[in-house]
């Protein structure tokens, strides 16, 4: 059975996917997958997926007229092939659209009441109810398993499918950027972090994906032992995380590639809800804030309360005050042991 899956964007999206594909792969089903550029190289590490289609809908968008011919490119592409069912497993206005657009004898996805966006469902022929509320993985695994018939396995252990094996070396990633400042670690307690994986005789490293995060690395990296690594492609930076002996980051696309990797990852959360979109894996731990706030789901801090401190340091976002580089760290020490929350 030959399966086209949308599923785009964000990074941390896609590898939510992932545990869904190793269901199905084991059950003999292939995919393409229809996924946008930057993350291309993440499907294409899992066996059961023999094409990438990459799409470059959020450069695109920025100027339609002018990238017409890349957008052209990408339909015929697209069109060129029939699939014996379509799964848009995003739940969202584009990428139902690129569903109307592909050729298929079946088209699936959420049902109305349980999408992101609920009038996708007027493209599908099959509609899923997947139930609100849950982690992100598991109504993709339910998503998958409802629209190409099996029942679904009845373990909570995760493959996903794209780990390669390879021998941990003494670093230490400290995965500092995310996309929201509600969920940015203030940067004096990732110095203070830097200093103690540093003195615990780690090589503390410091990815970045933009010249606000280099700029933050490199003070980082100033004031503490640590190195800035090149900004290189998603593909080589995924080799260099999975040769790290540990991971800890905010919540983040590349935290949720680092859990992906079965690299011991603890995953910082403020702002965001780790029941419904935590990382997950046989070696992660996740520090979610216990504050009056959090999880406020919120872009922006919008708190307004009394001021919170660490070091005598205020601290924004405020309900980070709960995670102190120390907690942190003692934290990091035991994701070796289990997949587990942990309430400070």
């Amino acid at each position: 059975m030959r399966v086209l899956l949308i599923k785009m964007s964000s990074l941390g999206d896609v590898i939510h996917a992932l545990p869904a594909v190793s269901d199905a792969h084991a059950r003999g089903i292939r995919f393409d997958w229809v996924v946008e550029e930057a993350f291309a190289t993440v499907p294409a590490r899992h066996p059961g997926v023999e094409n990438v289609l990459p799409i470059a809908w959020r450069r695109w968008r920025t100027d339609l007229f002018a990238n017409r011919f890349e957008l052209s490119t990408f339909v015929k592409k697209l069109r060129s092939e029939r699939y014996d069912l379509v799964l848009d497993a995003q739940g969202l206005l584009k990428s139902g659209a690129i569903l109307a657009l592909s050729r298929g004898t079946l088209k699936a996805g959420f049902s109305r009441r349980t999408a992101r966006e609920g009038a996708t469902a007027v493209f599908y022929q099959r509609r899923i109810s997947v139930a609100l509320g849950q982690h992100a993985i598991d109504r993709q695994r339910q998503l998958f398993a409802g629209a190409l018939g099996y029942e679904l396995p009845h373990t909570e252990k995760l493959d996903y499918g794209i780990v390669r094996g390879v021998s941990p070396s003494r670093t230490c990633v400290l995965l500092h950027g995310t996309t929201w400042s509600s969920k940015r670690w203030p940067e004096s307690m990732w110095m203070e972090l830097a200093r103690l994986a540093s003195g615990a005789g780690y090589r503390v490293a410091l990815p970045w994906g933009d010249e606000v995060e280099r700029a933050r690395a490199e003070r980082i990296a100033k004031a503490t032992e640590a190195e800035v690594w090149d900004r290189v492609p998603l593909a080589e930076l995924a080799d260099r995380l999975e040769k790290a002996e540990l991971a800890i980051g905010v919540d983040s696309g590349l935290a949720h590639l680092c859990a992906a990797l079965n690299v011991p990852t603890l995953v910082m959360y403020g702002s965001t809800d780790s029941a419904l979109t935590g990382c997950r894996g046989a070696k992660v731990a996740i520090a979610q804030a216990n504050f009056p706030c959090a999880p406020c789901l919120q872009r922006t801090c919008g708190y307004r309360g009394k001021p919170q401190y660490w070091r005598e340091q205020v601290i924004s976002p405020a309900c980070y005050s709960k995670l102190a580089p120390e907690g942190v760290w003692q934290l990091a020490q035991e994701t070796f042991d289990a997949d587990r929350i942990l309430p400070v």
